[in-house]
Formats: structure tokens, sequence, C-alpha cells
């Protein structure tokens, strides 16, 4: 009875302890991983930010001249209110795209999805759509020019949320602030023709993507 007792003892602290060691790896997990684990399309919301890299020659250059994992951006949104999610996105031109499909277009299918720490009020969602879709069927600006003649990725992303919520997610860089001594970003640099726009100010995809005031929702 005496040996019964001990071994059913010593069965509930191994138990315990185990289940102790599962919890505390948990809360070690890093954001990314939880994030990961716990979050779906159907946790989205109006407004995130989706992030994506390539495997083409621009997608490269744009890594290394910023020193960001990502090389595109794009806007959230559940277009029909449908449940479907669409991205609006800069690309040749600026329009709506299935996030299956913006999915086919990235490295893997892999993407990232982040969110301002502070929920978007519904009207500012409501003007951050409004401001990028005012965008919508303009060219891709090749020469990541900040006029809104034409527009690139991250330039989208930015001035929507700079002007529909007056945030600013990251900090403009000249373009000779970047690292351009690459050859992979060198080649892509041809298309200047030697007019380089040195003091031009641009905003990278990493750097919103690093922008503080922004949580992981997903990471896959």
């Amino acid at each position: 009875m005496f040996k019964t007792e001990c071994w059913s003892k010593l069965a509930l602290l191994i138990f315990a302890a185990a289940a102790v060691v599962g919890l505390s790896s948990a809360l070690l997990l890093p954001l990314e991983t939880v994030s990961k684990q716990v979050a779906s399309e159907t946790e989205f919301q109006n407004g995130d930010i989706v992030f994506q890299s390539s495997n083409s020659g621009q997608s490269l250059a744009i890594q290394l001249a910023t020193g960001s994992e990502f090389s595109h951006v794009g806007l959230l949104f559940d277009r029909h209110g449908d449940g479907e999610w669409w991205v609006l996105e800069a690309v040749q031109p600026v329009k709506w795209t299935p996030l299956a499909q913006f999915r086919l277009h990235g490295d893997g299918g892999k993407i990232a999805v982040r969110r301002l720490s502070n929920t978007l009020s519904e009207a500012q969602s409501q003007a951050l759509r409004a401001e990028a879709e005012s965008h919508l069927s303009k060219q891709y600006d090749m020469a990541f020019d900040w006029s809104d003649e034409e527009m690139y990725c991250s330039e989208l992303v930015w001035k929507a949320y700079q002007r529909a919520a007056g945030v600013e997610l990251g900090a403009l860089k000249a373009f000779k602030e970047y690292d351009l001594k690459h050859p992979a970003v060198k080649k892509q640099m041809k298309r200047y023709a030697g007019d380089m726009p040195w003091d031009h100010p641009m905003i990278a995809p990493g750097a919103v993507f690093n922008a503080p005031i922004l949580q992981t929702v997903l990471r896959e």
C-alpha cells in the first residue's frame, strides 16, 4: 500500500513538472512564433499591413539596400464585407489583389502581418481605405520618387496611414543613406542612367515593418 501511494505521488510530481516545463517553454517562445500558432485570416482587421518578399532581382536589391527581410508591402481589407481578404498594393499598376493570389507572388507563399498597437477606429479604417484607393490604377514608380504621380508599395502604405490616421510608419531616409554597394543593387540602379536621386526621401518596406508602433499578427 505504501509503495503504491509513493508511486502515485511520484507520478503526479512528474506530471506537474512536465506541465510547468511545457508552460515555461510556451512563455519563452518569440512573439512571432506565438502569433503564428494562434492567428488566422479570421482575426485580420481592415488596415492590417501585409509583407512578403519574392525571388525577383528587384526584390533582392531592395532587401540588400535596405537590410530588410521584406521587399513588398500592402494593405489588407475585407473588400466586400464577405470575409474574403484582399490586398491593396502598388504593383503595376496600383490594384486590388486577392490575398490567396498575393501569397503566390511571394517566396514560398510566406507573409507577415502587422497592425497598429492602438487599433484603428472605424472612421480611420474607412479613411485609410479611401486614401489608398485614391491611387488605384497609378503606375508603379520604378524611380521610387516621392511625388503622388506614381506609387511604389511602401510609399502607398506610408502615405495612406500618414494622411488618414496621422501615423508615420517609420522614418523617411534619403536615397543616399541606403547601402548601394552590392552588385545586385547597382544592377537595378542602371535605370537612373547616371541621374541619381541622392537626396530624394524614400521609405522602405523594412522601415514600415520595424515601426515600433506596430505589433505582429501573423508570421509564417
